[in-house]
């Protein structure tokens, strides 16, 4: 049986021309398939947000699959594997189970009961600009966390690419990601990312089950030779193989793994980036098919990722994966560097240019998802729902008069669409319960896009201070807020019948607070050396993700909150959520 080959270094000189090429041709067909979108998009919100409704639920599974095996999963858990063996396993677990939770709880009940966001389920029965809000925001914060995550992953991938660890490479490889992912949100919309998905987890999977062919013929199929070589290479021996290499230290660790499962298991049904896709799809039957479709994909990924993270250690070992990067995020294309034939060698260079190139594929698909989810939840939520207000829709799409909008007469100087009446000569506009002008459709396009560009800029910012730390353990943290701010108030909405506005503001708040301050005051942010400020310590919360304390006080600030209302819950309102999101009648 083989042992590991000599350490690899990523490839140089003339050879850099090869992965560069791949790079390049990756980034024309996604811009391709922008523009391509683009000139078939129509100027509505519908198709913007939801891509005109129209996928399949196979497209919309690979889409589903595509969104969710991000670089957390193609990079970030092979390290962790190739770092920690069976703790890093544990960790693909959490990514799995998450699925039973969206297929049994949300997906037809989102899809019926919603149109475009987390907030429009809400809204269907707590109808208040806070509750728009507070949903909104917290949908921008969850969406941050996971951009920056991808982006820290594009980082480290094209350094590697380039044989150098430069903070400069990183730094414009961050830059050049977040202007691919705002073009293809702007241009061509939700039609655009659903292809680009699509592409992208076909080739994700294409890719990894050609690394793990090449592994297990490499091993000759032994699969216990392989971990017996992992543990070999791993420099920590049989430990390599047990768990508590990385969470079983003390107390405070196996803490911290019990608060990552919680997070990972629960807040997926809390992403906005997924259930904003179950819009894509005409059917709440097509959301669950659809849903079904993607746990087989990310089934089998996970599958192929455990044995992509153990050959790593077996072929490369655990200090080149270190030295390569800190994190373990660049194990993957390290293996198909080896099992493509070596250092020097045309099939190493080829495999590992293939390899880089569906790694950054998967990269620019997955910003482009959040981004546009981010951009949506800022422009329906917050700026149309909350400050501008929104009429009542009706089934087929175009707004109505109903208990959010009245008709009033203005002076035409402040003329608005509507029309004129014809007797007073003045014009007619709709104005919200609290008097705002409604905006159009048009509008809240516009400013989806523009919120693109601003989301997008912050998340490179953001993403410049976080490029040592681990992308999977970064993508952990967004699960953790999501699980705490977004999942509560959707369990409460659609199952408690008591459940009321106030209820819902306090439900998001008192877990999207504590998630975000427990992460700010955590070891991430300072205190070790892999911490975003390592020359400071200011961290009081010992643990590194806060789901296991901020996800019950949002479950119990819902609860309180609702208790303490004020106005008991209106019983029609419950009623209609109920009988929409169970039957679809009057669904978007």
């Amino acid at each position: 049986m083989r042992t590991a080959t000599p350490p690899p270094v990523a490839p140089a000189g003339d050879h850099h021309d090869l992965a560069v090429v791949l790079f390049a041709v990756i980034v024309l067909v996604t811009l391709g398939i922008t523009f391509w979108a683009g000139r078939r998009r129509g100027g509505g919100a519908d198709d913007f947000y939801a891509g005109g409704r129209d996928f399949t639920p196979l497209q919309n599974g690979f889409a589903l699959s595509g969104d969710y095996l991000s670089a957390a999963s193609f990079l970030g858990v092979a390290g962790l594997i190739a770092l920690f063996g069976y703790d890093g396993v544990l960790y693909s677990i959490g990514f799995l189970v998450a699925w039973l939770v969206v297929l049994m709880l949300v997906a037809e009940l989102v899809r019926n009961a919603g149109r475009y966001t987390l907030a429009d389920v809400l809204a269907l029965r707590l109808r208040r600009r806070k509750v728009r809000a507070a949903a909104g925001g917290a949908s921008v914060v969850v969406t941050l966390f996971y951009l920056v995550a991808q982006m820290v992953g594009a980082g480290s991938l094209v350094a590697l690419l380039l044989g150098t660890n430069s903070a400069e490479a990183r730094t414009w490889t961050i830059v050049a990601v977040g202007g691919l992912m705002i073009v293809y949100v702007t241009v061509g919309g939700m039609r655009a990312t659903t292809w680009i998905q699509i592409v992208k987890a076909f080739l994700l999977v294409a890719g990894s089950v050609l690394l793990t062919v090449l592994l297990l013929v490499r091993f000759h199929g032994d699969v216990a030779e392989l971990m017996r070589q992992a543990a070999q290479h791993s420099g920590a021996g049989q430990r390599y193989l047990e768990p508590g290499l990385k969470y079983g230290k003390s107390f405070t660790s196996r803490l911290d793994f019990f608060s990552l499962g919680l997070a990972l298991v629960l807040g997926t049904a809390g992403l906005p980036h997924i259930l904003s896709r179950f819009y894509t799809v005409p059917t709440a039957r097509a959301a669950r098919r659809s849903t079904m479709w993607a746990i087989g994909l990310v089934g089998g990924f996970y599958l192929m990722a455990i044995a992509l993270g153990l050959g790593a250690t077996a072929l490369v070992g655990s200090a080149e994966v270190r030295h390569a990067n800190a994190a373990g995020n660049t194990a993957v294309p390290l293996l198909a560097l080896v099992l493509g034939g070596g250092n020097g060698s045309t099939g190493g260079v080829v495999l590992f240019a293939v390899i880089s190139a569906i790694a950054f594929a998967t990269i620019l698909a997955v910003v482009a998802g959040l981004t546009l989810a981010s951009s949506a939840a800022f422009a329906h939520d917050i700026w149309a729902g909350a400050w501008r207000g929104r009429p009542r829709r009706s089934r087929g799409g175009r707004g109505v008069r109903g208990s959010r909008g009245r008709r009033a007469l203005v002076p035409a100087s402040r003329r608005a669409r509507g029309g004129a009446d014809a007797a007073t000569g003045t014009a007619t506009a709709e104005l919200t319960e609290d008097g705002a002008p409604v905006t159009t459709e048009r509008q809240e396009v516009l400013v989806a896009r523009i919120a693109a560009v601003g989301i997008g800029a912050v998340a490179i910012v953001l993403s410049l201070f976080a490029q040592q730390l681990n992308v999977a353990f970064l993508v952990g943290l967004a699960f953790a807020v999501a699980a705490s701010a977004n999942l509560p108030v959707l369990l409460y909405s659609l199952f408690w019948r008591r459940f009321t506005p106030r209820g819902a503001v306090w439900s998001v708040y008192g877990g999207l607070i504590p998630a975000v301050v427990l992460v700010a005051f955590s070891p991430v942010v300072s205190g070790t050396k892999v911490a975003l400020f390592p020359g400071v310590d200011f961290h009081w919360f010992p643990l590194e993700n806060p789901g296991l304390v901020s996800i019950p006080l949002g479950f119990l600030a819902g609860w309180i909150g609702t208790l303490t209302s004020p106005e008991p819950a209106d019983p029609d309102r419950y009623a209609e959520l109920e009988v929409r999101s169970l039957t679809g009648a009057g669904a978007a």
